[in-house]
């Protein structure tokens, strides 16, 4: 009888030794990628995919329930975690949108009382989590095997220094131009030591996804964190379809920058918050973090650019008419007062939307790899869609 007791209570012994090895964690279980950061990744702007003048309906990709990320109701209120995001890549990986759009490397309530949790720990006690503490709770128990992040813009003002150049564009004429790329509010995100300490800011974030994964029981070999930077969303002056003269430019186009503006836009203020995302990716001396250049994946296809158009102007009644994914816009116009008494939202401005969300993610999964993640320069190589519905692209 002893033997016989002996016996069951090593057969359950090793049932429940047997559970704990299937449950999903680190290395087990179904896989999954994990954005974190700010609007370009959350999925900002997804519910639209082109802009148009005659009415919502013809660009609503996803509808009313875009942003739902609790089902009924946003999780975050604001953060604007959409369908469309790349962390959704299929294929048998699952997605979890752990990003916020207005997010910052730290944490913080915005103007409007919005939680904005950062790439941090912070944990009020009350439900207001960092991204860094909700990252360390969701892969202890699921198997994460790409964390994807893009922070750093909201650093720089990004949204501020939009509102600026707008500004200055509708409040000056076009014969005496007042141009935002000299306004001190500006120019001061972009000095060496701003952008040295925004550096190290985007560094310590990226290092807090190390040990927030780390605490969660992986090790580097185990997943990859594959760092994105920022797409270009307007064209060079000389790629306006709109004039510089009247008002044209912001009232249809919704892309008011003069040229001059645009140029240090792409020359100047991007490569900037783009060199200090590589840079701090490089500083934190992690093996397993990958890069992925975003800054020209959509060129050809960008707010107000002369080689595409809004959906009337390229003769489209529909988003996803025939063939329109080669002629529309794929980022959201700037919208002022005119986002009143509208679905649309302020924030949802010169993001890219459901069409260039679905590109990126097409290159999120080639980043992936089949479980061995790699970085690379995600371009946009033919027109059309692949079998998933999304624009080609390549990661190279």
């Amino acid at each position: 009888m002893p033997k016989v007791r002996l016996s069951c209570a090593l057969a359950l012994a090793i049932a429940s030794l047997s559970s704990i090895a299937h449950a999903d964690g680190p290395g087990v279980g179904t896989p999954y990628v994990v954005s974190l950061g700010d609007s370009y990744i959350s999925g900002e702007a997804g519910r639209w995919a082109g802009n148009t003048g005659n009415g919502e309906q013809y660009v609503d990709a996803l509808g009313s329930s875009a942003y739902l990320d609790g089902g009924s109701s946003e999780v975050i209120p604001n953060c604007h975690r959409a369908r469309s995001a790349p962390a959704f890549i299929g294929g048998g990986v699952l997605g979890k949108n752990l990003a916020c759009s207005g997010a910052r490397t730290s944490s913080f309530t915005d103007g409007d009382g919005n939680w904005k949790p950062g790439l941090d720990f912070y944990d009020d006690g009350s439900g207001h989590q960092g991204q860094a503490k909700l990252l360390q709770s969701w892969a202890a128990s699921h198997n994460v095997k790409l964390v994807t992040v893009s922070i750093g813009g909201n650093n720089f003002n990004f949204a501020d220094i939009v509102t600026t150049c707008v500004e200055d564009f509708l409040y000056s004429p076009s014969w005496w131009k007042d141009y935002c790329n000299d306004d001190s509010n500006v120019t001061s995100n972009f000095t060496t030591a701003n952008v040295s300490a925004q550096t190290t800011a985007i560094k310590n974030a990226l290092l807090n996804v190390r040990t927030a994964m780390a605490n969660a029981g992986y090790g580097a070999s185990q997943y990859a964190i594959l760092v994105q930077d920022y797409p270009s969303p307007i064209p060079n002056g000389s790629g306006f379809r709109y004039s510089e003269s009247g008002y044209t430019r912001q009232s249809t186009g919704g892309c008011g920058f003069w040229n001059a503006d645009a140029n240090w836009a792409n020359a100047t203020a991007l490569p900037k918050i783009n060199g200090a995302v590589k840079s701090a990716a490089t500083a934190t001396g992690l093996t397993n973090v990958k890069v992925m250049e975003l800054q020209s994946a959509f060129n050809g296809r960008r707010l107000c650019e002369n080689t595409v158009g809004r959906l009337e102007e390229a003769g489209y009644t529909y988003w996803n008419s025939s063939g329109a994914v080669d002629h529309i816009e794929w980022f959201q116009g700037i919208r002022t007062v005119t986002a009143a008494g509208t679905d649309y939202y302020v924030q949802e401005s010169l993001h890219p939307d459901y069409l260039a969300q679905l590109a990126e993610r097409n290159c999120t999964r080639q980043a992936y790899n089949g479980g061995v993640p790699r970085g690379g320069t995600c371009v946009r190589t033919a027109n059309g869609k692949n079998a998933s519905g999304e624009p080609v692209m390549t990661l190279q």
